[in-house]
């Protein structure tokens, strides 16, 4: 899929749509996290000359069926242009330009609207205000 690159306002307006979608993520991982954790439990528990239990089975059809949902949001995420970047944060990033130069247009969870950039290689640590001039 070719790379979408977002002005400031085009990222701006996709918010409602990218917000609820990583809403959704957020409160599935915690969720996908505590299943595998269960799995894991379980599975060490197990006679392995016996199979797997019906406990671990079905845990891991639940591990599946919850990733599966994860996995179906961020395709979504990743059909609009941008790129999700962190379970922990809600991170995502859009691509755009600023200057001339590739950079991301950087949002995460609890933030209203995009205010931050950072340069592709720097991450989420090299975030920086986006300029007054650029806000318009």
């Amino acid at each position: 899929m070719p790379r979408k690159y977002f002005t400031l306002a085009e990222a701006n307006r996709t918010l409602p749509l990218v917000k609820r979608i990583v809403a959704d993520i957020v409160a599935l991982h915690p969720q996908w996290r505590d299943l595998v954790a269960r799995y894991e439990l379980v599975a060490a528990q197990a006679k392995p000359d016996r199979g797997e239990p019906p406990e671990q089975i079905e845990l891991r059809r639940q591990v599946d069926a919850v990733a599966h949902q994860i996995n179906d949001y961020l395709l979504e995420l990743q059909q609009i242009g941008c790129v999700f970047k962190g379970f922990e944060q809600g991170l995502v990033d859009f691509y755009g330009k600023l200057d001339g130069k590739e950079i991301f247009w950087c949002w995460k969870v609890g933030e209203d609207r995009i205010e931050h950039w950072h340069e592709l290689e720097a991450g989420y640590a090299g975030r920086q205000p986006v300029p007054e001039v650029v806000r318009g």
